[in-house]
């Protein structure tokens, strides 16, 4: 009997033992796939209706459609269709577009929300990749989503590391995009 017992609890023990949480070890994730691209945004001033690539479409009751508000830009609201090229130079051929917009979203320090996809048609890559999220302009390096894609970049996910690379007052910004992809099928 007295053997029986301890048979039993050392097969509890066992399954306690086998069936408990164990961490193991922590699976580093590399990327995929990286890619490096510049865009380059030209806003619209009343002045430049020539070389803009995006305007504003939207403004706080106090601003207007034509420079951005005071205050952080809060409340205005940006629509862009700008160039990608491969290095900084404004330019250099586009290998792209980038297509979306974005909304300036807090009242104290610049911060932005994105919503774009960048737009390929050329000999090297073809497709989309579709980017989201909060950009916390003042902070020199920042992450925001890769959420999916088309063609070469079909249901490819990541982040995107976003970085000013240059910018001229209210009306030229250049950002440097570097992406990581985790997921490429």
């Amino acid at each position: 009997m007295k053997s029986q017992t301890s048979f039993v609890i050392s097969l509890i023990f066992l399954f306690f033992l086998v069936s408990s949480a164990y961490p193991g070890v922590k699976r580093q994730h590399y990327p995929c796939k990286n890619l490096v691209f510049y865009f380059h945004d030209v806003i619209y001033n009343g002045k430049n209706a020539n070389n803009a690539t995006s305007a504003i479409v939207g403004a706080p009751q106090w601003g207007n459609r034509t420079i951005l508000a005071d205050k952080f830009h809060f409340g205005n609201i940006a629509v862009f269709d700008d160039p990608i090229t491969l290095d900084n130079n404004f330019h250099s051929s586009p290998v792209g577009r980038a297509q979306g917009m974005y909304f300036y979203d807090t009242k104290n320090t610049f911060t932005a929300w994105l919503g774009f996809s960048f737009v390929f048609n050329s000999g090297q890559h073809k497709g989309t990749i579709n980017f989201i999220g909060a950009d916390p302009i003042m902070v020199k390096s920042r992450d925001i989503t890769v959420v999916g894609g088309t063609g070469d970049f079909f249901m490819h996910r990541g982040i995107a590391t976003i970085m000013t690379d240059s910018f001229e007052g209210d009306v030229y910004f250049r950002l440097r995009v570097d992406i990581k992809f985790y997921e490429c099928w």
